[in-house]
């Protein structure tokens, strides 16, 4: 059996649906984002990109790349091992510590992605609680669903962001079930956020453990940081945490924080932290020194808020549409994966402009798009010229503004 041809024809059905996904060759330029090089046929362009989910540029930032090159220098570039081995480090135990203290909590754990620090705690949760259920909001991150599927635990899917469908579902349950409410903060691709005092006060009612997704808010959102839950004033009210170093913290990595003993649980009997090579300490000690930056400093919030409002304002201007919500995510519907390609290619090609077509299934079929995440290094000539690009682009292509 020729396993390359099978292989070959899903993806020419990819390719054939427009679904097919094509990675630009781009060099970040340290110091300099969101300039990056593009590597095209053996040519060298500089673009802006317009979206990295780096949202405050804190991968650039120089005291971070300052305490990863120390770190590298004292400690070496890996961890050795699993931290069940040979793995764990100081600097693990100094970044756990660090964001226990940014959410309030009493302990964190550190995985090696945002993906996995999700499966692997859903997983565990739902596989370890006898007659676990778990009720998932329907517009959560694939990482949650793998996670919740891999605990062949009760899943019951309410409503996005839909309260009374949650209380609902809630309510039929057995009173004596070990209940988790697992839902998101911002929703990525949308850019909405969750009503998650009404979520948790629900919860509380009926005895559920409350799990939030704050990868897409923390750095952003909060005094000094906390994700939504800070902003609002819950975090002592959401039993577990879970976040990313990879976003807004401008490193790589994924967290859960909770109680000690719920953080225990999670480290003796989750695999996907048993099983993996832990962090290399340079990355641990580059996040804790970005997580402890933007505790006190408001400048790079203030900036991303402003130039996501600025952006707004000139795609209003112009008659461009975007979904409209509460968060830093500026989402544009094309509503046609080929066209939301063509589109990409363009402001590319004759506009050094790059934003990556977001297509299914990260989205769902007909609501294909391109989304945008302003941040603070922006500049304002930066969001001219895009919206310069978009206006321009949108005439050349026919695309009608109904459509998006």
């Amino acid at each position: 059996m020729n396993f390359d041809t099978l292989f070959q024809a899903q993806i020419d059905t990819l390719k054939n649906d427009g679904n097919y996904r094509y990675f630009a060759e781009l060099e970040r330029k340290a110091g300099k984002f969101p300039k990056a090089t593009n590597h095209l046929n053996g040519e060298q362009r500089d673009v802006t990109v317009w979206c990295s989910n780096d949202y405050l540029g804190m991968g650039q930032h120089p005291a971070v790349i300052a305490a990863m090159c120390e770190a590298v220098n004292r400690t070496g570039t890996g961890a050795g091992g699993t931290r069940n081995i040979s793995g764990t480090n100081h600097d693990h135990l100094l970044l756990e510590r660090e964001l226990a203290d940014l959410h309030g909590k009493e302990a964190a754990l550190i995985f090696t992605s945002g993906y996995i620090s999700n499966w692997a705690t859903l997983a565990t949760l739902g596989s370890r609680l006898e007659n676990c259920v778990i009720l998932s909001d329907a517009g959560n991150h694939a990482s949650m669903i793998e996670g919740i599927r891999h605990s062949r635990a009760h899943k019951v899917i309410w409503k996005h962001n839909d309260v009374h469908d949650l209380e609902m579902k809630l309510r039929a349950l057995p009173e004596e079930y070990p209940k988790i409410v697992a839902f998101e903060s911002v929703y990525s691709m949308d850019g909405d956020i969750a009503p998650i005092e009404a979520i948790v006060e629900i919860a509380e009612k009926y005895g559920a453990m409350t799990y939030i997704d704050e990868v897409h808010a923390v750095g952003m959102y909060g005094p000094r940081g906390g994700g939504v839950t800070e902003e609002l004033g819950l975090t002592n009210r959401i039993t577990l945490i879970e976040g990313t170093l990879g976003k807004a913290f401008g490193c790589v990595g994924g967290y859960i924080t909770g109680s000690k003993v719920l953080c225990d649980f999670i480290r003796s009997f989750a695999s996907g932290f048993i099983f993996t090579t832990a962090l290399p300490p340079a990355v641990a000690a580059a996040a804790r020194t970005s997580i402890a930056h933007l505790k006190v400093s408001q400048s790079e919030r203030a900036g991303q808020r402003c130039q996501v409002a600025r952006l707004r304002a000139a795609l209003d201007h112009h008659g461009i549409p975007y979904m409209a919500n509460d968060s830093h995510i500026v989402p544009v519907i094309i509503g046609d994966p080929v066209k939301t390609k063509m589109l990409a290619d363009y402001l590319m090609l004759e506009w050094d402009i790059y934003v990556q077509p977001i297509n299914y299934p990260t989205v769902p079929k007909g609501t294909e798009r391109l989304r945008f995440t302003p941040s603070p290094l922006h500049s304002d000539d930066d969001i001219d010229h895009l919206v310069n690009a978009l206006k321009t682009l949108w005439k050349q292509c026919a695309i009608a503004h109904a459509v998006a």
